[in-house]
């Protein structure tokens, strides 16, 4: 460490081992806590590499992460483990190997302060250094490129050829862009080519494909960790012949090779690539000394009891014959006698009294009068100085108010070197260290979060910024649109979508939407107006009813929609008049109290649901009534929601009434308010058919008198004699399951109290879209990151699968979910399991256990003290744990797909390959419609939209009954979207005072005719998904600005945009201009233009008559059309042409 930087001053101590000789083996005292991380930058720099060897892979990446923090300045990389077992069929991640070879090239080229490998990624024999250096080249700024050189140069090197560039090791060459993603890069590049010069190079960001930021250059290092070239290839089957004895041609392997394929799981057959594999020791400088953390002996023994095991178990497959362990991994002796000619340190494992200290208890105590009086004593009694870390920002912002309450005042901080350079006696900053430490020498302590909150299972999460989803997108998005879905075409009704098809109509090729409708009758719509379609959703997709064209069904259909549409509209703006026109209540509490009450929740929060629970308690505290519609799949959080503002409700005085569709669900309720609420003074009581009649008078009567705070019930709560003193708050939950007495008896109290409902269902969720303005409205749809899909098994039950998918996920350190659900028959499952798996430390969990028990159990799993969690469908219900990335489903066939989401959906939340293995029942086949379930789910390994409309689809639960007994019909008649958009258009007319027009229920759409091509030619953007996803996007515009936003992202995406799109371009842009003057058609050629109105226009017909007397060009042609001749060859002028005619006659 340079000796001028802060930290050389703490542990002095360790200089002496910093001077170990090459060959000496030197113990450290024992250090507790994060203390580790900071030896470890202690002793890194001056000019050599410390290379850290871990015997927890776990430990590997906290200690990247720490040391990051503590010592920002030394150049820290991990080489991370391939996270498969050995001999497995499957291959590593591409981000994995990216990082991998990012950090052997790092570390070959003496860039690194500090290497940090896990004891068994130490192991493994590696390529040799000289294939790395071999098989990497730049590209820079500037430089001539050759195309075809590159796709050569790219494909010995084994990146593969795409459409959209996604991940790590994947290229795309698309006319003068060339898009790729070096392995070992955070971002892809797009690189722009002026003939063969590099024009520029820029990063974009892999989601939207929108560049970011320009570079200099771009190192690409190879795709693999070894040569997939011809020689390669050549060298691996001779190699392979001389190995394995039999027929080669029978192995797939082999025949996968041969054909330039690398098959899954081709890693374990490394040496065969090369005449010599190097080990990680061929890498690393001479001088390198060699920091043992802890047991690194005993990891390595149980590593080879494994990999032995492995071989043993896997051995006798002919089809695929595996390499001896010892050609593949480094024996421990052979490893130690490697270590023998360097300096070694090592850190024992466990030891509490050395250079760093335990921290004594100071965890926060909630009930005492001070909560903190356990901190305060040891900050009274430690002569040093003492560094509080929050974990995030956010945190850190809410410890300061909360110290601040008592009486605390700690300086704020940002990082290491300004604490340690500092003098303040108490500090707040934010760092990711995963433990606290005193420094008795150096009179510092440093305390985290995990010591404060000792009772609260905090996850340590890497807090994802993923984008909270928007919901009108899904329905009006066609970026999902298979072959044969249904769609709604605005003037003819429901059809089946079939491809995109392109013709020549006279004026050039254009792509046009093919549309089936019945008795096979085809309807081609121009991709310019892609306005008037609508993705249908509403019934099943199989089953609709397709409309003939030219029938009058269609108009008969919409009329019947358009009536009920506007009884609707008007109802609910009387309702929302006199809401706006009366006060609520502004309601007003102590964020403390909120905090502690926030913290009886043992999970981390997910964006969406922080960000509803943020939007209801703005609600509360402005002084408006609250309307507020929370839609969330189950099991993603919305009952959080619920509690905390009831907590605010209750906190500031008022009553609040919970109502549930069934008794099982108040009953539940029930059980979780009186847990969340046991440790305040307020009562909880309920109305159900559990409770006697003698209760329910009680409960009544005490509720009148105002002595009960929350009561939840069924629909016995709306009943004449049930009355409240104050009431301020009242829940829905599963909205969509109240008819629409009820719901009447409930707007009666809602126009001034507050009101919040929760519902999975997708419809009330389209619905509230449509009544923007009339309810506030959040969406909880935070799915697990995107990044790393989760790999899916469908297979019969069988032991050996169940051991393999668990030591798997062991071995990394993780957790497993096995589910299984019968509570009956659990314990049997749990003794199977335990002979099964001897290592494991089982913990059951179900909603038949009494809740503290449950619990317990929940807590041993997120702290990681069991790692097997065996339990019921009861996880589907928002647990988060990061570190639990398998989960193992027996008899997957009896359960639905949403469930089977869900279920799935709980792993695969860190930057880990997740695994989801769905087990039939051994003797039987599954029915035909689970067949059909299990087949979907492992389709939707990328989670997108996709599902949510399957879900729709699958499930609309009662389709109708959301503002009336027989709406479904209607809604099912004219398809969910276009419904929402007939209700927008008539609350709108009604507010504007106008009365909807019944004929005429949908906006005017007006068809546009520039006599040129207009479309996304194939050679521009070559994805046909793309292009119907970017045709609807351009459909959706709105506004000028949107339309500039699609146009920058085109020429970013696809280059400069040919003729044929910026004609597109223009059509949207009359579209849009054109809405208000009410035209119907409007066409406009290189001679003429022609503008047909619709019935009542916007327009003077005083103006018109002067017009055609003035100007000898214009005339009228039947009542309702103008025709100007005027000569526009060039695209532009037609449209400022148009434009003038318009502004000319305009009322």
């Amino acid at each position: 460490m340079t000796a001028s930087s802060p930290l050389s001053a703490l542990l002095p101590t360790l200089d002496a081992f910093a001077r170990a000789k090459p060959g000496q083996r030197l113990d450290l005292p024992a250090l507790a806590g994060s203390a580790d991380a900071l030896a470890i930058a202690r002793l890194a720099g001056g000019g050599r590499m410390l290379v850290v060897i871990t015997a927890n892979p776990l430990d590997a990446q906290r200690l990247s992460d720490e040391i990051a923090w503590l010592a920002p300045g030394l150049r820290t990389h991990l080489l991370p483990d391939w996270e498969t077992l050995p001999y497995d069929s499957f291959s590593p991640h591409q981000d994995l190997i990216s990082e991998r070879l990012s950090t052997l090239y790092a570390i070959s080229r003496g860039e690194a302060d500090i290497a940090l490998v896990p004891a068994s990624t130490a192991l493994y024999r590696l390529a040799p250094p000289a294939f790395l250096a071999g098989y990497t080249f730049f590209l820079k700024q500037g430089a001539k490129l050759d195309v075809d050189g590159l796709r050569m140069q790219m494909t010995v090197a084994g990146y593969a050829h795409v459409t959209q560039v996604m991940s790590p090791g994947e290229y795309s060459v698309r006319g003068g862009l060339v898009d790729l993603f070096p392995m070992g890069a955070a971002l892809p590049y797009r690189i722009d080519l002026f003939d063969e010069e590099i024009e520029s190079i820029k990063t974009f960001d892999p989601d939207t494909q929108r560049t970011v930021f320009p570079v200099k250059e771009v190192r690409l290092l190879p795709a693999r960790e070894f040569p997939m070239d011809e020689k390669g290839r050549t060298r691996f089957r001779g190699r392979f012949r001389e190995t394995f004895e039999g027929d080669p041609s029978r192995c797939m392997v082999y025949k996968d090779v041969s054909n330039g394929i690398a098959p899954a799981g081709i890693e374990y057959y490394l040496p065969l690539f090369f005449d010599e594999t190097a080990t990680l020791f061929d890498y690393l400088p001479e001088s390198a000394p060699i920091f043992l953390h802890r047991d690194v002996p005993g990891a390595i023994e149980a590593f080879w009891k494994d990999a032995r095991s492995r071989h043993h178990l896997l051995g006798g497959d002919k089809t695929r014959p595996i390499l001896p362990p010892e050609q593949l991994f480094l024996s421990d002796e052979a490893f130690f006698i490697a270590l023998k000619e360097r300096t070694r340190l090592a850190l024992p494992a466990g030891g509490t009294n050395g250079l760093a200290e335990a921290l004594p208890d100071i965890s926060v105590e909630r009930k005492a009068s001070d909560p903190l009086h356990r901190f305060k004593a040891f900050c009274g009694s430690f002569p040093g100085r003492v560094l509080v870390l929050a974990e995030s920002a956010g945190r850190q912002q809410t410890i300061a108010e909360y110290f601040a309450e008592y009486a605390l005042k700690p300086s704020a901080n940002a990082d290491f070197d300004a604490f340690l350079t500092g003098d303040a006696r108490l500090a707040l900053g934010t760092g990711p260290l995963a433990a606290g430490f005193v420094l008795p020498e150096a009179g510092l302590a440093v305390i985290t979060e995990s010591e404060l909150y000792a009772a609260t299972a905090r996850t340590r999460t890497r807090r994802d910024s993923r984008k909270a989803a928007t919901m009108e997108g899904w329905l009006r998005d066609l970026s999902e649109l298979k072959p044969n879905d249904p769609v709604v075409h605005s003037s003819h009704g429901i059809g089946r979508y079939i491809g995109l098809v392109h013709m020549d109509l006279g004026e050039g090729d254009t792509e046009f939407l093919h549309l089936e409708y019945a008795n096979e009758d085809k309807l081609y719509v121009p991709v310019s107006q892609l306005h008037v379609i609508t993705r249908y959703a509403g019934a099943d997709p199989e089953a609709v009813h397709l409309h003939t064209l030219g029938s009058g069904q269609w108009e008969k259909a919409k009329k019947k929609a358009a009536q009920q549409v506007r009884d609707t509209a008007a109802e609910l703006l009387a309702l929302y008049a006199t809401r706006a026109a009366r006060k609520g209540h502004a309601f007003d509490f102590k964020q403390h109290d909120l905090e502690a009450f926030s913290d009886g929740f043992g999970f981390e929060e997910t964006p969406d649901q922080m960000a509803a629970i943020e939007a209801v308690v703005a609600d509360m505290k402005s002084g408006r009534p609250m309307d507020r519609l929370v839609c969330g799949d189950v099991g993603f959080g919305k009952t959080e929601v619920a509690l905390r503002a009831a907590f605010i409700a209750v906190a500031d005085g008022k009553q609040v009434v919970v109502l549930c569709p069934t008794t099982l669900l108040a009953e539940q309720h029930y059980q979780t308010f009186a847990d969340r609420f046991a440790d305040w003074p307020i009562k909880v009581a309920e109305l159900s058919r559990f409770k006697s009649a003698k209760e329910q008078a009680e409960a009544i009567k005490l509720l009148g008198e105002g002595k009960v705070d929350i009561l939840i019930g069924t629909h016995r709560l709306l009943q004449k004699d049930v009355t409240f003193k104050r009431l301020g708050l009242v829940i829905i939950d599963e909205e969509h399951r109240f008819g629409v007495r009820q719901k009447e008896a409930l707007k009666a109290l809602r126009s001034e109290v507050d009101i919040l409902t929760l519902t999975a269902t997708p419809i009330p969720r389209t619905l509230g879209l449509a009544l923007e303005g009339l309810r506030e409205f959040s969406v909880i749809a935070t799915a697990p990151q995107k990044r790393l899909a989760i790999k899916t098994f469908v297979q019969r039950h069988s032991k050996g699968i169940i051991r393999e998918a668990v030591i798997r996920e062991f071995k990394r350190g993780g957790q497993v979910y096995f589910l299984h659900n019968e509570v009956e028959t659990i314990e049997n499952t749990k003794e199977a399991l335990e002979e099964l798996l001897p290592e494991a430390r089982i913990v059951v969990g179900h909603g038949q256990l009494p809740e503290r028990e449950l619990e317990r159990v929940m807590r041993d799993f997120t702290t990681q003290k069991a790692n097997l969690l065996l339990c019921t469908t009861i996880i589907e219900t928002g647990i988060n744990i990061p570190t639990a990335n398998t989960i193992i489903i027996h008899r997957a066939d009896r359960f639905g797909l949403a469930q089977l989401h869900q279920l799935r959906g709980r792993v695969g939340r860190s930057h880990h390959q997740a695994y989801a293995y769905l087990l039939t029942d051994a003797h039987a086949k599954p029915s035909a419609q689970a067949q059909k379930r299990l087949e979907a789910i492992t389709m939707m390994e990328e989670l997108g939209s996709g599902f949510y409309l399957a879900m729709q689809d699958l499930e609309i639960r009662g389709a109708g009954e959301v503002l009336g007994d027989n709406q479904s019909g209607e809604i099912q008649q004219v398809g969910v979207s276009l419904y929402t958009e007939m209700l927008k258009r008539a609350v709108r007319d009604l507010q504007q005072g106008k009365e909807p027009d019944l004929s005429q229920p949908l906006d005017v759409v007006s068809e546009i005719n520039l006599h040129a091509p207009a479309l996304l030619p194939s050679d521009y953007c070559s994805d046909v998904q793309e292009r119907l996803t970017l045709y609807k996007r351009l459909a959706n515009c709105e506004a000028d600005e949107e339309l500039r936003d699609i146009q920058e992202e085109l020429i970013d995406r696809f280059g400069e945009m040919p003729a044929q799109t910026r004609t597109l371009l223009e059509t949207h842009r009359l579209r849009m201009m054109v809405k208000p003057y009410g035209v119907q058609k409007l066409d406009a050629s290189e001679s003429q233009i022609t503008v047909q109105f619709g019935k009542d226009a916007a327009i003077d017909p005083v103006k018109v008559i002067m017009l055609i007397q003035k100007d000898r060009t214009t005339r009228m042609s039947g009542p309702d059309k103008l025709i100007r001749k005027i000569a526009t060859p060039e695209l532009k002028e037609r449209v400022v042409a148009v434009k003038a005619l318009l502004d000319a006659v305009r009322a």
